[in-house]
């Protein structure tokens, strides 16, 4: 939608682009509180605020806060060196600074007084709010209940992805297989796994994209067989596997995929622990559809390794959500009896981790058609020798 907004210092109107699918999913939030009878919902996680309004900063130690009302327009709050960017989003709603020196969760108290004289049933991001900031906001309103949890709630919400949203997270998705071809190449014996991120990164910058999703990771060898571990000074050697897991942000949205590749001539054992990975991830993205459920997407994967004697070395869920952060509701697992649905994004990664031999992770993220899924990243999953 565009709109005219009058620009004071040009003494002119100028056109905005707003996005109307922030405030629908207001309108939403608003409904759930006059259901629920809350008064007031604090929302205070960066990710959960530019979803709602598109505007997106992190604030560090400062506060940012969207307080939205069942019956009236709502409120950003936050430092003062954010409102104009605030503004330039076309947020049509108040926005309130605060300096350094000021006293943030009074000044929100005024504001929020200026709506609602007393109000006293809150609803919060109760995994995200700190206690800190808890007690401060308690100190405010010393007859408020902050008890009703808004998390479930918004998670919903995030779950399943406009045609808009998938669009973004294709596009993301293809530069995350860019920066598979760049890496591939840069793969050499004797290189480090942090040039290679370095140099993968760098050609990424050059074509404006400046962010990862995550902080790239490159594991050669053993080192691969740590999950979690970190891209190192660690040198590639030959006759090794080698682990990528890398992603991409797109207007706001992010990629997240795995490859393994090879460095010369790998054993038997390299080579067996490979092929199960990728019957595991080609078997589970194939059998993706709407009406399984979660869990029952996991054990397709499961299956497949634990019959090739490896389900020991298959230490995580199969997959996570994703979308505008790189780990979203839902996880893909055991016990989750969530069933699919057309418009969920999520990551199927399997992976074997043997230490001190190799780990092998291959992962696509896939959003939920109508009969099946459709991955994000398209780089090929056969092994490819590099180097």
């Amino acid at each position: 939608m565009v709109i005219l907004r009058y620009n004071r210092l040009n003494r002119c109107y100028k056109t905005e682009r707003i996005d109307l699918m922030n405030y629908e999913k207001l309108h939403h939030l608003q409904q759930l509180l006059a259901d629920q009878q809350l008064d007031v919902a604090y929302l205070s996680d960066p990710m959960t605020i530019k979803y709602l309004t598109g505007f997106g900063s992190d604030p560090v130690e400062r506060v940012l806060a969207l307080l939205v009302f069942a019956d009236q327009d709502p409120f950003l709050f936050g430092p003062a060196l954010e409102v104009e960017a605030i503004k330039g989003t076309g947020w049509p709603y108040p926005v309130y600074g605060y300096l350094d020196h000021e006293a943030p969760f009074k000044m929100i108290a005024d504001q929020v007084q200026k709506r609602i004289a007393n109000p006293t049933k809150w609803g919060a991001e109760l995994g995200f709010l700190t206690v800190t900031r808890l007690r401060a906001l308690e100190e405010q309103f010393p007859a408020a209940h902050f008890d009703f949890d808004l998390t479930p709630a918004i998670e919903r919400m995030r779950l399943i992805k406009s045609a808009d949203e998938i669009e973004k997270l294709n596009e993301a998705g293809k530069w995350a297989d860019f920066a598979f071809r760049v890496g591939f190449d840069a793969v050499k014996v004797g290189q480090t796994e942090q040039a290679v991120a370095a140099e993968l990164e760098y050609a990424l910058k050059k074509h404006g994209i400046m962010q990862m999703s995550f902080d790239t990771l490159i594991q050669a060898g053993p080192h691969a067989a740590e999950p979690h571990g970190a891209t190192s000074s660690r040198q590639i050697e030959n006759n090794q596997l080698v682990l990528f897991d890398l992603g991409t942000i797109y207007d706001g949205y992010i990629s997240d995929a795995s490859r393994t590749v090879a460095v010369g001539a790998l054993n038997d054992q390299q080579k067996d622990i490979y092929q199960v990975c990728l019957e595991a991830q080609l078997t589970a993205q194939t059998a993706a559809k709407p009406g399984m459920t979660a869990a029952e997407l996991d054990k397709v994967a499961r299956d497949v390794i634990e019959k090739a004697g490896y389900g020991e070395y298959f230490i995580h869920r199969l997959g996570h959500g994703m979308g505008m952060s790189e780990h979203e509701f839902p996880s893909i697992m055991e016990g989750n009896d969530m069933q699919l649905e057309p418009g969920m994004c999520f990551s199927i990664e399997p992976g074997i981790y043997i230490p001190g031999v190799a780990g092998v992770r291959i992962e696509d993220c896939v959003h939920i058609t109508e009969d099946g899924c459709l991955p994000f990243t398209h780089t090929s999953k056969e092994l490819q020798v590099v180097g």
